[in-house]
């Protein structure tokens, strides 16, 4: 009996260190900002939540209990400071001056550094994107939060005249380029957030994304339960050694417990979008 417990002890020291689970995480959060009713800035058509709303939010925010969570549609620190508390994240939003932006919320005690936001994709009035070097152990990860031009959820892209499928199809070589820029750095990477598009296999989206590097779509051959089922949007690719971090059968998706549809205003049109990561060490 000793031999063997001697046997297994040495069995297990040679294995290598326990590598690093990270929950990554994609919200957009539906015009979330702490300004009152009839503020100018506001659109007409939006109603600002509420205090029991930003707490029913905050409860969703702790049940999704993400290590990294893209988000979007917020309308600066504030408004995210209300559902991720400051003493367990880190809060990194673009310096767009619109109110729907797009930002990275990082768990304490994780490392990172800030790159500077992907501008280009803010032409047309648009949203930056948010862009983050997390350090892991041995490992970096570059983390890049979209929210891509609505309204051309599956409309063919190449030789379209619709405004918005143009200024979506504008935004691609900004996103195929920085991916491209990965791969050439050989830095592991993950691209997340609402691409306002459904991006199946074939989709023009995907392929200008693909061909700038070798990419694993977590939402892949998946549709979405979020209110009642529906077609992803929100996305979570991961390219380079990332690709290979990506956990298989993980994707989550956190729905909402009350299920009227007038709970979106209050909540948000989007669930909540995860998958697990294991860097090794």
């Amino acid at each position: 009996m000793i031999v063997r417990l001697l046997v297994l002890l040495g069995l297990l020291t040679a294995l290598p260190a326990s590598a690093a689970e990270l929950k990554i995480a994609t919200w957009n959060l539906n015009w979330l900002t702490t300004r009152s009713a009839g503020d100018p800035k506001l659109p007409a058509d939006v109603t600002p939540r509420g205090e029991a709303d930003f707490t029913r939010l905050a409860q969703y925010a702790g049940m999704l209990n993400a290590d990294v969570i893209a988000i979007q549609e917020v309308d600066g620190f504030a408004a995210a400071s209300k559902l991720f508390p400051r003493d367990r994240y880190s809060i990194h939003m673009t310096r767009d001056h619109v109110l729907q932006r797009v930002g990275i919320v990082v768990r304490r005690g994780l490392q990172y550094d800030l790159n500077p936001d992907l501008t280009a994709l803010s032409e047309h009035h648009l949203r930056s994107g948010a862009d983050i070097t997390l350090h892991l152990g041995a490992s970096d990860l570059r983390v890049l939060a979209v929210h891509l031009k609505t309204g051309c959820r599956n409309k063919p892209l190449p030789n379209t005249h619709d405004r918005s499928c143009e200024e979506l199809r504008d935004q691609a070589p900004i996103v195929a380029a920085w991916i491209a820029e990965r791969r050439h750095d050989g830095m592991p990477f993950i691209v997340l957030g609402d691409f306002n598009r459904w991006m199946d296999s074939r989709d023009a989206l995907l392929t200008a994304f693909s061909e700038a590097a070798p990419l694993v779509r977590a939402t892949e051959g998946h549709s979405s339960p979020c209110w009642g089922g529906e077609n992803f949007i929100d996305h979570i690719l991961a390219g380079g050694a990332a690709a290979g971090w990506m956990q298989p059968d993980t994707l989550k998706v956190l729905t909402y417990r009350e299920t009227e549809k007038s709970m979106q205003e209050k909540l948000s049109d989007h669930c909540p979008v995860s998958v697990r990561f294991v860097v090794p060490d």
